[in-house]
């Protein structure tokens, strides 16, 4: 834990977090339907409008300093989100999962993602602690992760992952429906379900894409609380800009490129930070405006169609 971060400040946090998901979870998610484009635009704006409020109160009580790496790192941990989300809109079309299935499996996800994000940050923090010159190789694994990204088209096999592979071998799973149920009584046998098995799967693409992500924002700030908090803001979000990014998916044709460049530029100053000095407002404004254009470019070349 960093020192210059008050023990009320960890603790407040976690505990908003926990009263929003425990709201999220008994009232916002009651609905099983899953929501329409207006509900999930609103929602979405909602969340970001909370996220955008912490960042003002962590400028207001630790200075701009502090609130522009907030910022940073919620853009870029938000941004890099979004190729998982992409990767999600094809898992749950291969195992053809109905979309007010997805809701749940979403709520599940995220909470997985908290706990494991939550682990490797730790760990992060106290292996750059120990071994700072750790930092270039986070930069040289970043920045081969961005060109990954900028030159191989994503999709995906699913049974030829390991989890699935595994989780087949190990798993009693059950053939018959899945009833909404992660498990299921069959022939008097306790068995999982499909939909079990694709939760696994979304707990381990989301793990996989945080071996780029939390990298990333170690290039922004090596403050736990800052790093801790701009990820868990960016992924309370995450359920409701599926649902939009759903509906968009075809007209993001460049998002792909830009969030490749993000990697590569946040790599690249993780890497030379000793060479050159990259601000973090001037991080913020490189950022947001790979991204705006990559999504302006996208709307352009495909007319802003939705579909």
């Amino acid at each position: 834990m960093n020192v210059e971060t008050p023990l009320s400040f960890w603790i407040g946090f976690n505990l908003a977090v926990l009263v929003l998901l425990v709201l999220d979870l008994t009232v916002l998610n009651r609905k099983q339907q899953a929501p329409g484009m207006v509900e999930s635009l609103v929602t979405t704006a909602v969340w970001v409008a909370l996220a955008v409020g912490f960042g003002c109160w962590i400028a207001y009580e630790e200075g701009w300093g502090k609130g522009s790496e907030f910022f940073t790192g919620y853009v870029i941990e938000y941004s890099l989100s979004v190729d998982n989300l992409f990767l999600f809109i094809l898992i749950f079309a291969n195992f053809k999962v109905a979309p007010d299935q997805q809701r749940r499996l979403l709520f599940w996800g995220i909470i997985g993602a908290l706990i494991m994000r939550g682990i490797m940050i730790g760990a992060g923090v106290a292996l750059l602690e120990t071994f700072s010159w750790l930092i270039y190789l986070f930069g040289a694994y970043i920045i081969y992760a961005g060109f990954g990204m900028l030159f191989h088209k994503q999709d995906v096999d699913v049974e030829t992952m390991p989890v699935v592979h595994i989780a087949r071998r190990v798993l009693p799973l059950s053939a018959g429906d899945h009833q909404g149920l992660f498990l299921k009584r069959e022939n008097g046998q306790l068995k999982f379900t499909i939909l079990f098995l694709v939760l696994l799967v979304v707990e381990f693409t989301d793990l996989i894409f945080a071996l780029d992500s939390i990298p990333a924002i170690f290039g922004v700030t090596r403050d736990p609380f800052i790093v801790y908090t701009s990820n868990v803001c960016a992924i309370l979000g995450l359920r409701s800009l599926y649902f939009v990014l759903a509906g968009a998916v075809a007209s993001l044709v460049y998002l792909h490129i830009g969030l490749a460049l993000v990697l590569i530029f946040i790599g690249a100053k993780m890497a030379g930070e000793h060479f050159f000095h990259v601000t973090t407002v001037q991080s913020l404004l490189i950022v947001g405006s790979i991204l705006t254009v990559s999504i302006v470019a996208s709307l352009i070349k495909t007319k802003g169609k939705v579909g």
